[in-house]
């Protein structure tokens, strides 16, 4: 079968690959339908995440048609169109129970090596192999699309979990740090839970614009500090979400944010240390968290915004494309000339 593979930092290529099979009683294979290319593939494909080998094929983001159940499979059957969320998840351990399914014992994560748990092959192919698949695929229900399927599985999932870990109060005023899908869509999310305005930080003149278009107001990292000021009588943001990854963002977000403020980080972090300002943070009484999307607890929620017409994260998707175009658009997505971009194997 087709797939896109890790080369080595910085390369993918379209190769074919061996079909997967079905290798747990609780597994499905997806014949997929829609995959997307994410801002984490772009970590993933620089080196970032241990354990990605070259020939690994990459991809977390998908939407398909099951094609084959193992025999402990009890909520789908072959047929069913399904969507997917980016990580797997048990069901049935204490973490699930309480709706952590990120720390469950068993997670792996699609396509990303061994950075997050045991590996698994990526969803940018034309089939893909799903452990735990119960709890881990979502049907697809009538009114939601493909493509807002697939960007529930992760990106919007992950703006929400920003917005909901921050605590958001309606009126309040937040600064998106990362004009990428996931700030784009974390701003969205901001706005459909009441917040009094959204401010997204984004070096790019072409994501400062999408973001004015989409209800927020925007600024270039240096006119930041000026905005927040204005906007807030010199005090700073309630709430800052970082979606970039990396100490320079996280360090920006400090700068931003008022005494009893809030920081939630969403960005994909590869760096193990990072020296994080102590002494202001206690003076001021900040709090700092971290937020990973979880789109088994939060399907339903979405699923109501979005076939309600609450909440449309679609606006972000700025390219479809076949496998052959994947590598140039991987190079499009770094160089931001890109929001989002999906892959249609059947194109």
């Amino acid at each position: 079968m087709r797939a896109i593979v890790y080369q080595g930092p910085g390369a993918v290529a379209v190769q074919d690959v061996p079909p997967p099979r079905l290798e747990d009683s609780r597994d499905a294979l997806v014949r997929v339908e829609l995959a997307g290319i994410c801002g984490t593939d772009l970590h993933v494909i620089a080196g970032d995440f241990a354990g990605i080998q070259p020939g690994a094929v990459i991809g977390h983001e998908f939407v398909g048609e099951v094609m084959a159940i193992g025999s402990a499979v009890t909520r789908f059957a072959v047929g069913d169109r399904v969507m997917a969320s980016d990580f797997t998840a048990c069901g049935r351990c204490r973490c699930c129970e309480r709706g952590d399914h990120w720390e469950c014992p068993e997670r792996a994560f699609f396509g990303t090596g061994t950075s997050f748990g045991l590996p698994l092959a990526g969803a940018q192919a034309e089939v893909v192999r799903v452990p735990h698949a119960d709890t881990t695929l979502g049907r697809m229900p009538k009114g939601c699309s493909d493509e807002a399927a697939i960007l529930l599985g992760d990106n919007l999932a992950t703006g929400w979990a920003a917005v909901e870990r921050s605590g958001l109060l309606p009126g309040e005023i937040v600064a998106v740090i990362g004009g990428g899908t996931v700030g784009q869509l974390a701003s969205l999310s901001a706005q459909a839970a009441g917040a009094g305005a959204v401010i997204v930080v984004e070096p790019s003149e072409g994501r400062r614009d999408f973001a004015r278009a989409n209800g927020s107001l925007a600024a270039s990292p240096q006119e930041a500090r000026e905005l927040t000021s204005r906007l807030t009588d010199g005090e700073g943001v309630d709430v800052v979400i970082e979606a970039v990854g990396g100490a320079s963002a996280l360090t920006a977000a400090f700068d931003l944010v008022r005494k009893r403020g809030r920081i939630i980080s969403v960005g994909a972090h590869a760096a193990e240390t990072w020296p994080f300002p102590l002494a202001r943070s206690f003076a001021n009484e900040l709090t700092l968290g971290f937020a990973i999307g979880d789109s088994i607890r939060l399907r339903p929620r979405l699923l109501s915004l979005i076939t309600t017409g609450a909440l449309d994260p679609t606006v972000v998707i700025d390219r479809k494309i076949g496998f052959a175009a994947a590598p140039q658009t991987y190079a499009d997505l770094k160089a931001q000339r890109i929001i989002k971009a999906v892959i249609d194997p059947r194109l």
